[in-house]
């Protein structure tokens, strides 16, 4: 028997921006900061969607490689917070 991933609430800020906009293209009612992009369902395709918006509403270039090694809301900010700093 498979258990239903536990949710973990949003912090305020980017985490939260972030896993509200996975709830989005993964049709999720609730993603937690820290939960896995491919345990709720996520793809290819939808993982090319997220990152072309991040591009959008951010301004950050995310590879397809980090966005796929970090797999949750909250390493996903992360990345844009680095991206926004320059490193």
């Amino acid at each position: 028997m498979e258990s239903s991933p536990q949710v973990v609430h949003q912090r305020d800020g980017l985490d939260k921006e972030i896993a509200e906009l996975w709830g989005e293209y993964l049709t999720c009612p609730e993603v937690g900061v820290d939960d896995n992009f491919f345990a709720l369902g996520g793809n290819s395709l939808t993982g090319i969607k997220i990152i072309d918006r991040v591009s959008q509403d951010y301004g950050v270039q995310l590879s397809v490689r980090d966005f796929y090694l970090a797999q949750t809301p909250a390493r996903v900010a992360g990345l844009i917070e680095q991206g926004r700093a320059g490193t």
